[in-house]
C-alpha cells in the first residue's frame, strides 16, 4: 500500500455542472462533520465512491449525475446526506420509438499516423496479437477429450514449436438438447463458427466432432457468409469406427494438431499499422469511479485507436440500454441507428421472456462501490465508447465489418461478453474494474484498468493501469488514455505481458445461447 497517496483533505467529484450529487474520493469514505473546501458539511458518514447530496432534495426530485437523471428521491434528502440505494427510485428506461437517429454525428478527429505494432499477419488479411492453435468442437460432449488433448499438446508438443504461443480448446456448453432450428439458435452457431476464425488462430482450423450431434461439422463450417475451408483430416469424428478405444482418438488429434503447429511455428511477427488492431472494450466489477476515471480514459484511448484507423468494439446491452438516448445521435447514419435500436429491443424482449428486467444486472459489489442502480451504472459504462461516431452494429457473434467504433451487442456477463467479442474478431481487450477481478482470456490478451488507487495498490500484480490517479488529481483523463493506448501497442506486440497471461488466469469460454434447450 506504500504507493497510495493519502488525501489530506475531504474531496468529492462532481461530473457535470448540473449534477446535484457528487461521489466521495477519500479512501474509507468520510465521517459526519467532514467539511469540503466549498463549505459543504457531511451530515453522516459517506463511504468512498458513494453519493452525497450537494443541495437539499425534495421527495420525487430528480437525482442528477453525469447531467442525467439516475433516479428520484424516495423522501426529502438534506444537503450533505449520504444518498444510499434505498433512497433512489429507478426511472423507466428510455422509450426506443422516438429516439433521434444520427442527429449529432461527431466530426472525424484528425488522423493519428505512424503508430505500429508487431503482429502476425494472416492469409485473409487480418492480424493476430497471438499465434495460437485453437481446437474447435461441435458439441459439448467432446469437451473432456479436447481438454485431455490440450494438456498433452502443451506438455509434449509445444516445446518443439517455440514460435507458437499456446493451444486453446474452444469449449462451449452447446449440445444435442438444443432446438437447433429455433430462430435464436443462429446466435450460438455463428459464435462457435466465428470463434474459429479469430485472427489470433492464424487461419489454422482443427475440428473435433462426436458424430451424432445436431450441429454436424458441415453445418458449423458453412454457417453464415464466411465458409471455413478445411481438409478432411482436420475434422476428427470420435464415433468413427476406425477408433478402437480412447487412445487412438487422442493420437489422431495429436497427429493433426502437430501438422498445424508446424505451420504456425513458421510465422514471425512483423510490423503492422495500428489500423490492423481489433480492440474490445469491457468493464466488470464496476463502481462509482468507473464512469469518472477508468472508462473515460479508455474512451479517450478508443478515440486514439479510431484516429489511427483501428477497429474498436464496445458491448454489454444492459449497461448501454439506459444511455441509449446518448448513443443514437452519434450513429453515423440512420441505418446504424435503427440497428442499434433493434439490438436494444431484442434484448428487452429476451429479458421479458425470462420474466426479469435490466435492474437485475446491478450486483452487490456494484452497490457497495456506490452504484445505486443500472441507470447510474450505464451512464458510466458508455463512457468507454469515447466520442467517435458509431459506424456499425453487430448482432451477437457476428464478425466485425468496419474500421472505427462498432457496437457489438452482447450480454453484460464478463465471460459471455468476452467470448462474443472473440467471435466478432477481437484480438486484444481492455477491461476496467473498480471492485477487482482476476478475469482473463487465453485467446487474447486482457489489459485491466483499475478505477481506484486503493485497488491498483492492493492488486498491484493483477492490474496493468491505475486510473485512480485521475480521481486524486495526479493525472488527467488524456494522460491515462495515452498510457492505455501505448500499452495496447506494447501488449499486442508482446513487448509487455499482461498479468493474466503471466499467471495463466483464463476464464472458460461462455457462448451466449438464447435458444431453447429441449
Amino acid at each position: 500500500m506504500s504507493n497510495l497517496l493519502p488525501l489530506a483533505k475531504p474531496l468529492y467529484i462532481k461530473v457535470h455542472e448540473s449534477d446535484n450529487v457528487a461521489i466521495i474520493v477519500n479512501s474509507n469514505g468520510l465521517p459526519a462533520g467532514a467539511e469540503f473546501a466549498c463549505g459543504l458539511v457531511l451530515k453522516e458518514h459517506v463511504p468512498q465512491g458513494h453519493k452525497v447530496a450537494l443541495v437539499d432534495l425534495a421527495q420525487d426530485e430528480p437525482i442528477l449525475r453525469y447531467g442525467e437523471t439516475i433516479g428520484y428521491a424516495m423522501q426529502p434528502i438534506p444537503q450533505g446526506s449520504w444518498i444510499e440505494e434505498s433512497l433512489v427510485r429507478m426511472p423507466v428506461a428510455p422509450a426506443l420509438e422516438t429516439l433521434p437517429l444520427a442527429t449529432k454525428v461527431p466530426e472525424p478527429l484528425p488522423p493519428l499516423e505512424g503508430y505500429t505494432f508487431e503482429g502476425y499477419r494472416n492469409a485473409d488479411g487480418t492480424v493476430g496479437t497471438k499465434n495460437m492453435l485453437a481446437i474447435t468442437q461441435t458439441v459439448q460432449c467432446v469437451a473432456g477429450v479436447v481438454d485431455f488433448v490440450v494438456k498433452r499438446i502443451k506438455a509434449e508438443l509445444l516445446p518443439k514449436y517455440p514460435n507458437v504461443d499456446g493451444v486453446v480448446g474452444l469449449n462451449h456448453l452447446y449440445g444435442c438438447g438444443v432446438a437447433i432450428n429455433a430462430p435464436a439458435a443462429v446466435v450460438p452457431i455463428r459464435t462457435i463458427h466465428n470463434l474459429a476464425l479469430n485472427p489470433n488462430f492464424g487461419n489454422e482450423v482443427l475440428v473435433i466432432s462426436l458424430g451424432c450431434e445436431k450441429l454436424p461439422p458441415d453445418r458449423l463450417l458453412n454457417e453464415g457468409g464466411i465458409p471455413i475451408k478445411v481438409v478432411s483430416d482436420d475434422v476428427i469424428c470420435l464415433q468413427d469406427e476406425k477408433f478402437m478405444g480412447f487412445m487412438p482418438m487422442v493420437d489422431a488429434i495429436m497427429k493433426q494438431a502437430e501438422v498445424h503447429l508446424a505451420k504456425l511455428n513458421q510465422r514471425q511477427r512483423e510490423t503492422c499499422p495500428a489500423s490492423d488492431l481489433i480492440v474490445g472494450l469491457q468493464c466488470g466489477g464496476s463502481d462509482a469511479f468507473s464512469g469518472v476515471t477508468a472508462n473515460p480514459a479508455v474512451g479517450y484511448a478508443a478515440d486514439l485507436l479510431v484516429r489511427a484507423g483501428a477497429s474498436v468494439m464496445f458491448s454489454e446491452v444492459t449497461e448501454v440500454r439506459d444511455g441509449i438516448h446518448l448513443l443514437t445521435p452519434r450513429c453515423a447514419d440512420e441505418e446504424v441507428g435503427r440497428a442499434l435500436l433493434r439490438e436494444m429491443a431484442w434484448y428487452d424482449d429476451y429479458l421479458d421472456r425470462g420474466q426479469t428486467d435490466r435492474a437485475a444486472n446491478t450486483t452487490p459489489g456494484n452497490k457497495k462501490g456506490g452504484l445505486a442502480n443500472i441507470v447510474e451504472k450505464a451512464m458510466g459504462s458508455i463512457t468507454k465508447s469515447g466520442t467517435s461516431p458509431i459506424v456499425d452494429v453487430l448482432s451477437p457473434g457476428e464478425k466485425i465489418r468496419k474500421k472505427g467504433l462498432t457496437y457489438a451487442a452482447t450480454p453484460a456477463s464478463d465471460f459471455v461478453c468476452g467470448t462474443q467479442q472473440l467471435a466478432s474478431g477481437m484480438t486484444i481487450q481492455v477491461f476496467t474494474t473498480g471492485r477487482g477481478t482476476p478475469y482473463g482470456l487465453e485467446a487474447a490478451p486482457v489489459i485491466k484498468v483499475a478505477t481506484r488507487r486503493d485497488l491498483a495498490a492492493r492488486w498491484h500484480d493483477l492490474m496493468e493501469v491505475d486510473a485512480g490517479t485521475i480521481a486524486t488529481g495526479e493525472a488527467t483523463i488524456e494522460q491515462v488514455g495515452w498510457e492505455i493506448f501505448q500499452l495496447i501497442l506494447d501488449v499486442a506486440s508482446a513487448r509487455k505481458k499482461t498479468w493474466a497471461d503471466q499467471w495463466g488466469l483464463f476464464n472458460a469460454l461462455a457462448v451466449f445461447n438464447p435458444a431453447p434447450v429441449t
